[in-house]
């Protein structure tokens, strides 16, 4: 194929002659006309990925990079004085994620496609997204997020549904995005939606009528739930998503000749997270509506369905009250009864019922008893979950529970995002490890190539004054690239210790101020986007921006340490930051970070750990050795012993520590109350000495001496860059396609 012809084809005209929107509008269906001609719905047993979230980023780039045709594009573009990442600008970001888990979600479609199999992914088309970030007067204001225009990566399909609510019947209409692999087949993410939805009801803000549900269903992400009625509303998306896809998978799989009786050798579902749950009750509710005798239907749904533990955090395991189903989807009620009465049965220990004695639903307890497989995201989480967490789940079912280390596509989180990085490790290695990730090891024969470690510095040098003039534009905020650029970019939780970074930064203030300078300047960078109801992730956040505005006026301190929070932080955002990382901030409490994998991309692009023995930490600890990452903190089995004795008291940590104290009680010092809200800083010092729950105050000075060992270690370039070198070399690990092949292999075996 001509792309030069079927561009201007398709523009009517000359490239010169066309505006960067009209160029991106062309190559949106070239892309889609190519992605659909790998469309290859091969083998008789398929995956059905099923996902409360997918964050799958702007598509434009990932996708011409997938179907081989990026180069050719790029340098046709630039031929006629187009820029390619100016033309990326005109496309909006699907708002179909929040965090980690949705990213992993959009990662693993991208693998499965790569990989030749055989699997779609099944969510929620969501019109409004989670929220768009705005700070105003140094805060968190949520806005409606739009994203879907009538040009889009959307096709509208015919298969439509209708979903039976109490006292209400709701017709669905599914919507595809083609996931395109990596020189290999095309995929689909089926989004289901509903065609009463109406964005015109949002009203200040994100603020909505959540009572009517025909119009507001597909408009939000995670509503805010807070009150009965936004729990509800999740209550009712959740049905909706399921309910639609329980009867795709169950029309396809008859499609292929499937009898029902026979559905595992045809269908496996993968359940990411507990948001899915309802899928199992329903699949049994309608084998029983065609006719299958119930013990029949939970046999055969039981070895159909395979469930993702995301967390460790008891609060995120999902429990909704009995009354709730009775509200929204009152037919699932008895089949629930039924599934937690087999378990009664069975075992006397209250731990594992399904419904406990408050009449409320345990949704892990549905995936755990009626999946064939529990695989947690990480060694650690997955150790945590079998020895502790849900130990006594693991001494009924010791098979099932399996470790499936979270893995990142490097397509987008390297060939995409860090062109300058991809084009010297072509020119170094070539280009297999495009791939197979496991092929960056060979850099490591590059350890001691003076030449490349030069390159290497240099790239991640662009890379920063890249990122310097994109928030220069996009924010007004003047960055000095060559600062060290210590960057902390995810959710906003108090278990990721945000708020101990900021404290850090608190401390390095009064140092300056007091005339210790650091021998680099310093740029600590915040991303994170807090959840609407999380008053103290809020809180954390306005911390932050009353810190940089303190900081960054500060003529005295300004030249030596800087901080700045990345609005509304996105997969968008983050291809900028994390090229230009020099410290990756990986610091949550041991035990409470599942596995993360913004880690991966910061260690695939050069960046080196600063970060607790938790999650995913653990294995790169293990692969890059104890000289290329910094490790602090308590373990995760004294972290877990606190908590067991009750224990620790934050409070006595800020009395025998002159740091701690000094860094807390700024907090609500002057300077900050002078540009601050002091009922918010106020609330949040409270917060760190009456409860800090996730012990930022135990972990603080181990911090503070870790982060001082780093910033004199980065002062050595040669050795810094060695440690570049070898995490980069050695991330090949956490490609989402090494992930993949694993899923496939011990689980869905298609």
């Amino acid at each position: 194929m001509d792309i030069k012809e079927k561009l201007q084809q398709k523009l009517g005209k000359g490239i010169v002659e066309a505006a960067d929107e009209e160029i991106y509008y062309a190559l949106l269906e070239i892309v889609k006309e190519l992605a659909k001609g790998k469309e290859r719905g091969s083998g008789k047993k398929k995956l059905y990925y099923i996902s409360a979230e997918f964050l799958i980023g702007k598509l434009l780039s990932n996708n011409m990079i997938n179907l081989g045709i990026y180069d050719e594009v790029r340098d046709l573009l630039a031929e006629n004085g187009k820029n390619i990442c100016e033309i990326e600008e005109a496309e909006p970001e699907p708002s179909l994620g929040n965090g980690g888990l949705g990213r992993l979600a959009a990662c693993f479609l991208d693998s499965v496609a790569t990989l030749g199999l055989h699997g779609d992914g099944i969510g929620l088309n969501y019109h409004l997204g989670l929220f768009r970030q705005k700070f105003e007067n140094r805060c968190q204001r949520e806005t409606a997020n739009p994203w879907i225009e009538e040009k889009s990566w959307l096709t509208r399909t015919e298969v439509t549904y209708p979903v039976t609510f109490k006292g209400m019947t709701l017709n669905s209409r599914m919507y595809d995005i083609e996931v395109t692999g990596y020189n290999n087949i095309t995929n689909k993410l089926h989004l289901f939606d509903v065609e009463t939805v109406d964005e015109g009801i949002v009203e200040e803000g994100i603020t909505f009528d959540k009572e009517d549900i025909a119009r507001n269903l597909t408009l939000f992400l995670y509503p805010d739930d807070s009150d009965e009625d936004g729990r509800l509303l999740r209550i009712y998306q959740q049905y909706f998503m399921i309910s639609n896809g329980a009867r795709l998978i169950l029309d396809e799989c008859m499609e292929r000749g499937c009898n029902l009786y026979d559905l595992p050798d045809y269908a496996v579902i993968q359940i990411n997270d507990t948001h899915p749950t309802m899928v199992i009750p329903e699949l049994i509710r309608l084998l029983m509506e065609r006719g299958m005798d119930m013990d029949d239907a939970i046999d055969v749904v039981s070895r159909t369905c395979a469930y993702t533990n995301h967390t460790i955090l008891a609060e995120a395991l999902e429990k909704w009250p009995v009354e709730y189903f009775k509200k929204v989807a009152p037919q699932l009620v008895p089949i629930i009864e039924v599934l937690d009465d087999k378990i009664r049965r069975k075992h006397t220990d209250e731990r594992v019922y399904i419904i406990d004695k408050n009449d409320t639903v345990h949704m892990a307890h549905i995936d755990i008893h009626y999946g064939f497989s529990v695989n947690g995201v990480a060694s650690l989480h997955s150790e945590i979950l079998k020895k502790n967490e849900l130990n006594h789940f693991y001494k009924i079912y010791p098979k099932k529970f399996n470790n499936k280390t979270n893995g990142i596509t490097f397509r987008r989180w390297l060939l995409h995002c860090n062109p300058l990085l991809t084009g010297l490790l072509d020119n170094v290695l070539g280009i297999d490890y495009h791939l197979d990730s496991g092929k960056l090891e060979e850099l490591m024969n590059f350890r001691e190539d003076k030449d490349v470690l030069e390159r290497l510095l240099e790239t991640k040098r662009e890379n920063k004054k890249a990122l310097c003039r994109y928030l220069k534009e996009t924010q007004g905020v003047e960055l000095n690239s060559d600062s060290i650029f210590d960057i902390q970019a995810k959710r906003l939780h108090e278990y990721k210790r945000q708020q101990m970074n900021a404290l850090y930064v608190i401390h390095k203030y009064l140092e300056i101020k007091a005339g210790k300078f650091p021998a680099i300047p310093i740029t600590v960078i915040f991303g994170a986007k807090a959840a609407p109801a999380y008053i103290i992730a809020k809180d954390i956040i306005h911390l932050i921006l009353c810190l940089q505005e303190v900081i960054n006026h500060n003529p005295e301190v300004s030249p030596y340490l800087q901080v700045v929070m990345v609005e509304n932080y996105n997969v968008t955002k983050a291809e900028k930051l994390i090229p230009a990382c020099d410290i990756s901030e990986q610091i949550s409490l041991a035990s409470k970070e599942a596995s993360g994998t913004g880690n991966m991309k910061f260690m695939l692009n050069g960046a080196v750990t600063l970060g607790t023995e938790d999650g995913a930490n653990v294995e790169i600890h293990h692969l890059v050795g104890d000289d290329n990452i910094f490790v602090f903190g308590a373990s995760s089995d004294e972290v877990i012993m606190h908590y067991e004795k009750k224990d620790y008291v934050s409070k006595d940590f800020y009395k025998r520590n002159k740091d701690i104290k000094e860094a807390v009680d700024f907090i609500t010092g002057d300077e900050m109350l002078a540009v601050g809200n002091k009922e918010s800083l106020t609330r949040l010092k409270q917060e760190l000495l009456d409860k800090d729950w996730f012990m930022t105050l135990l972990d603080f000075k181990a911090y503070t001496e870790k982060k001082e060992e780093v910033l004199k270690a980065y002062e050595n370039r040669s050795e810094w860059a060695k440690k570049m070198l070898v995490n980069i070399a050695k991330s090949g690990y956490f490609s989402s396609d090494r992930a993949i092949e694993e899923y496939n292999r011990d689980i869905w075996k298609l």
